[in-house]
């Protein structure tokens, strides 16, 4: 197996020493590929496939990179990849001249050329250009994976990506949808009069959600900073300011572990309006989920997991103690207190420390009993106080909030509250977050004294929501783990 291995890394050198060579000769004859600086694309290989009628007969100037070749005396064929697609071109050395189709000869798979010429079927029926012209544009001095076997190992796909774009379409499918997906957000809010706003990504309170940052130091400011772990607590300043709708969709940074869920960075989309409620939130959300689905996928019943998911139908709503009732037969309402609960835990052998209240253990129980039911669209809704440091009380049961968290597949999509704009109440809840992070709780948040002097000038009743956007593109485009639909993901370096 070592020779074999040895005899393999032998060949790819040898390789990898042709391909220079051939680099070298093209320079020393004045035809360097690298010093063509533009080529004139006039269509795509989709636009072409996809509207043969309207191409066929028409000359048409393609370009992209060589991923199959066939070469066959005076006539040959090559398969071009470019943004939309794949493409046969049929290179004949009497229509593009002796000495372009001998140097044609010489190219390599992965090179990327540009051919003009005139769209054709070929008797199989394959839609074809056939070339007047080829230009070398790029030489690629790397192999590709082999063509059957591909790129297949999941942490070189991730590390390099590009390769990974290159040689399988279906994942250029996914980013490209993953754009689209973005873009149909932003026109679903732009017609809903929201305005897109940019707040800061280096803070000095991390806050907003609990969890741990990353943290940093600037030197001109000889100031401690940290990467944001939210969009909230600036967004919440502008609706003070008097901007009643207002979103974001940027990046976020936790300190936390990687999982097919998780990654450190990701893309977080925030909103918030003036004068409604959580309930106006869930409007909002179920109607952007079925209106985004629709617009990129052209339906909203979709496929996850082989799993059909429906958005077309009313989202579930239950609060989080009718949802541990229905999954845990335990009923939350018949347990007067903190000491209750946790003999309760106890019993169904749930872990829990000591600085939990009641409303940590309800939670405790709808994780362990309750999210894996979540497959169908589901809002959790009235989680308690004590999880909820930034949502509104209910006015009816003060030990509850007016927040959901819709559930899809199991996992938690989006999380919104009816916005806590009470001062007071609001200082209580950071003293406590406070307390929590002096018992070595790093998540909990910390005292944002610039926040609640923005509440005191008054913020007006406001809903507001965080969506994944990332979990929102596994949704949509059937991917298993999140670093299947982030371009770059965290990855331990090699080094």
């Amino acid at each position: 197996m070592a020779e074999e291995r040895v005899q393999t890394e032998q060949d790819i050198n040898e390789l990898l020493k042709v391909k220079r060579a051939k680099l070298a000769e093209l320079q020393e004859n004045g035809k360097d590929p690298f010093q063509i600086m533009k080529y004139h694309v006039t269509n795509h290989s989709s636009d072409i496939k996809n509207q043969f009628e309207e191409f066929e007969g028409k000359v048409v100037s393609i370009a992209g990179r060589i991923m199959s070749k066939r070469v066959m005396g005076k006539a040959s064929f090559c398969n071009i990849r470019d943004i939309g697609g794949d493409i046969q071109a049929y290179v004949k050395r009497d229509e593009v001249g002796e000495e372009p189709y001998a140097e044609f000869k010489k190219y390599d798979i992965g090179d990327i050329i540009g051919i003009e010429g005139e769209v054709f079927k070929t008797h199989t029926g394959e839609v074809s250009v056939k070339a007047t012209k080829i230009v070398l544009l790029t030489k690629s001095l790397q192999i590709l994976p082999e063509k059957f076997h591909g790129l297949k190992d999941t942490d070189t796909r991730y590390r390099q990506r590009y390769v990974d774009l290159i040689v399988n379409p279906e994942v250029r499918d996914t980013f490209i949808k993953r754009s689209h997906i973005i873009r149909e957000i932003r026109n679903y809010l732009d017609s809903k009069e929201f305005i897109e706003v940019e707040t800061p990504v280096l803070v000095p309170n991390a806050g907003g959600a609990a969890a741990k940052p990353f943290n940093t130091h600037h030197n001109a400011l000889d100031e401690d900073l940290h990467l944001r772990i939210s969009l909230e607590l600036y967004l919440k300043r502008l609706i003070v300011g008097g901007l009643e709708r207002v979103y974001e969709i940027g990046r976020v940074f936790r300190n936390e572990g990687l999982s097919v869920r998780h990654n450190p960075e990701f893309t977080l989309l925030e909103l918030y309006q003036a004068y409604t409620d959580y309930y106006g939130m869930m409007d909002l959300v179920e109607e952007l989920f079925r209106t985004v689905a629709q617009k990129v996928l052209g339906t909203t019943t979709i496929t996850y997991d082989d799993v059909e998911i429906d958005l077309s139908k009313p989202f579930e709503r239950l609060t989080m103690v009718e949802a541990v009732k229905k999954y845990a037969g335990v009923d939350f309402e018949q347990v007067p207190d903190e000491a209750a609960a946790k003999a309760l835990a106890k019993e169904h052998h749930i872990e829990y420390e000591d600085r939990h209240k009641r409303g940590d253990i309800i939670n405790l129980f709808f994780e362990e009993y309750v999210e894996e039911h979540l497959i169908q669209p589901t809002f959790i809704m009235d989680h308690p106080v004590e999880i909820s440091p930034l949502a509104s009380r209910k006015p009816s049961n003060p030990d509850y909030t007016e927040r959901f968290e819709l559930f899809i597949t199991k996992r938690e999509m989006a999380n919104a509250f009816s916005e806590l704009n009470d001062p007071l109440d609001q200082r209580g809840r950071f003293e406590a977050q406070e307390a929590l992070r002096a018992a070595g709780d790093e998540e909990a948040n910390q005292m944002d004294e610039d926040f609640l002097t923005a509440l005191e000038y008054g913020m007006p009743p406001t809903g507001g929501i965080g969506i994944g956007i990332d979990r929102f593109v596994m949704l949509l485009t059937n991917s298993q783990a999140i670093r299947d639909v982030l371009l770059f993901p965290t990855m331990k370096s090699l080094n």
